[in-house]
């Protein structure tokens, strides 16, 4: 059994321990949080047997081979730092890190170190955008001309929805393109197998003050009798649009928003190809839509009998048999524990799961983002 500690207990730890007790093969042996008496409590709650209120506790761990970073953003660089140095296999949230600079030096120690090393981009995992991805590689979309789509949520409508992410200290310079558009970028260059290299980005903060609980209340809370509210001012993005260049010549654009009523989780993307089409929703994520100039279009299932044969694994289940989120995020840990086992990173080629240097990289292509939308020009993705 693989060993592994797990830091941070908020929304993300519990799915990552629920995926890696689907494989089968990985034990969560150790939790930490920002306290024992936290830890504790949390590790009684997800039956994990040891916890510790600092990383470096968890490091010492006896036997630990794995550990999994589920922190707050402004953690992330530091903690992986030490889970390199201590060196073992790290898989982290996204974003790898705070700033450019900071992904730079990550992918080097990690390098160095020899380890295995993940980030978890999780929507390249699902099914069908594994079969999108298949089908431009076998030649089946022709020569790519353009890709759209967008992320949109409405989790940041209310004028009273706060989140320690709003604060640049903690989630970073920029919001709702590094939280959902990183998202959208990496799924669209592991789809097209091109990566952006020029942007040209229009942000915008629909509130400019946000009103906070100051008694530290629940983030989705739009009562406000009884809540003392305290005016936050907002300086990351709530949407924005993006213009995009890949690397073949191919052009694009998407849009992220945060505030979009009655979009829960709606990451789509469409690529348009010589050949044919293909769309991809994630709130419909068994469908894949294939469109066609002189016959009728297609909907393609998440049957693993209907699937290109080098990507039919990515489905569990027989076609028809629901598969969603939590199974991307499964194929996304069975992909990375696979290369655990082996102990080292797959080839370039050969791999699926997103390694440092996909965090770094699309650490790169938002900075150029929020240039852009700073100096009102196009940028070039400096990597």
């Amino acid at each position: 059994m693989i060993q592994v500690g797990i830091i941070g207990s908020g929304f993300i730890g519990p799915a990552h321990i629920e995926a890696l007790r689907r494989l089968g093969n990985v034990q969560v042996v150790a939790l930490c949080d920002s306290s024992l008496a936290v830890a504790q409590a949390r590790a009684s709650v997800l039956q994990v047997p040891h916890a510790y209120g600092s990383v470096e506790a968890l490091l010492a761990h006896p036997g630990l081979q794995v550990v999994h970073n589920c922190t707050p953003n402004h953690l992330h660089a530091d903690i992986n730092r030490q889970i390199l140095r201590a060196g073992l296999h790290v898989f982290s949230e996204k974003p790898l890190c705070m700033t450019p600079e900071e992904a730079h030096e990550l992918v080097t120690l990690a390098e160095q170190a020899g380890v295995v090393h993940g980030v978890s981009f999780v929507y390249r995992q699902f099914a069908m955008v594994q079969q999108a991805a298949s089908m431009v590689r076998n030649g089946s979309v022709g020569r790519l001309f353009a890709v759209q789509g967008s992320y949109l949520q409405d989790w940041m409508l209310l004028e009273t929805d706060y989140n320690w992410r709003v604060d640049a200290a903690l989630g970073g310079g920029s919001r709702a393109v590094a939280d959902i558009g990183s998202h959208w970028c990496d799924t669209v260059q592991f789809v097209t197998g091109k990566r952006i290299v020029e942007v040209m980005a229009d942000l915008a903060i629909v509130w400019p003050t946000r009103k906070a609980d100051a008694a530290g209340g629940a983030t989705f809370n739009s009562q406000t009798v009884g809540r003392q509210l305290e005016d936050k001012p907002v300086t990351t993005e709530d949407r924005g649009s993006v213009l995009v260049r890949f690397d073949d010549g191919s052009k694009g654009c998407f849009s992220v928003s945060q505030v979009s009523a009655g979009r829960k989780n709606h990451l789509s993307f469409e690529i348009s190809g010589s050949q044919c089409a293909l769309s991809w929703d994630q709130e419909t994520p068994q469908q894949l839509w294939v469109g066609h100039r002189q016959q009728a279009n297609q909907i393609l299932t998440d049957d693993p009998g209907l699937m290109n044969a080098d990507v039919a694994a990515s489905a569990h289940f027989p076609g028809g048999h629901i598969e969603g989120w939590p199974d991307a995020f499964k194929n996304m840990m069975l992909q990375f524990y696979q290369a655990v086992q082996t102990g080292q990173m797959p080839a370039p080629q050969a791999r699926r799961f997103a390694s440092f240097k996909d965090g770094a990289d699309v650490m790169y292509v938002i900075d150029a983002i929020i240039k852009s939308h700073q100096q009102q020009r196009w940028v070039s993705v400096q990597r």
